[in-house]
């Protein structure tokens, strides 16, 4: 189980996916738990039982324990926070944007890792579950934190080429099937 396996894994049509996969992973110039806490967080977030499980086990090799669960915690909480703010901004009511929440997010102000690296895994995972609100949200917070417009845009195309090749690889196992 590998990126290699991964990429085989992608038919002929789909081959710029291929190439992007080796490209956004390879040679990326995000640092290794920058690189590899995103990977994870978008293969956890693009529910493909086989673009996580090829992808899982260099991610681990890659990030410590502590990043390994914070990427993983990033992927949980934007799951659940995705769809709760995506909704409330799509309610053409806006006194839902007033009430309080009431759910615990306690995982995003201690994630056991540098804040800049959770935010940045948490608007990956906001830009494959589509939430413009958390995608502002995140991208505010690692801008004002200094982090430049390449790296956010980085993490962006991480997210969109897993979300791709897992949409692929599922449709194909789907068709096999």
């Amino acid at each position: 189980m590998s990126l290699a396996d991964l990429k085989s894994a992608i038919p002929d049509y789909a081959k710029d996916l291929r190439l992007n996969l080796g490209s956004v992973i390879g040679n990326s110039e995000l640092p290794q738990q920058q690189l590899w806490g995103t990977v994870l967080a978008c293969a956890i977030a693009a529910r493909s039982p086989r673009v996580l499980k090829e992808l899982e086990p260099e991610a681990k090799a890659n990030l410590s324990a502590e990043a390994y669960t914070a990427a993983k915690s990033a992927a949980a909480i934007m799951a659940m926070n995705n769809v709760f703010y995506r909704t409330r901004h799509l309610l053409s009511d806006p006194q839902y944007g007033t009430l309080r929440a009431g759910l615990r997010m306690n995982v995003i102000g201690n994630p056991g890792v540098e804040k800049t690296d959770f935010e940045l895994w948490s608007l990956a995972v906001s830009a494959i579950n589509g939430c413009g609100q958390c995608l502002d949200s995140h991208e505010q917070v690692l801008r004002k934190a200094g982090v430049d417009r390449e790296t956010i845009q980085e993490a962006l195309k991480i997210a969109s080429v897993i979300q791709a090749v897992a949409t692929t690889v599922d449709a194909e196992a789907a068709l096999a099937g």
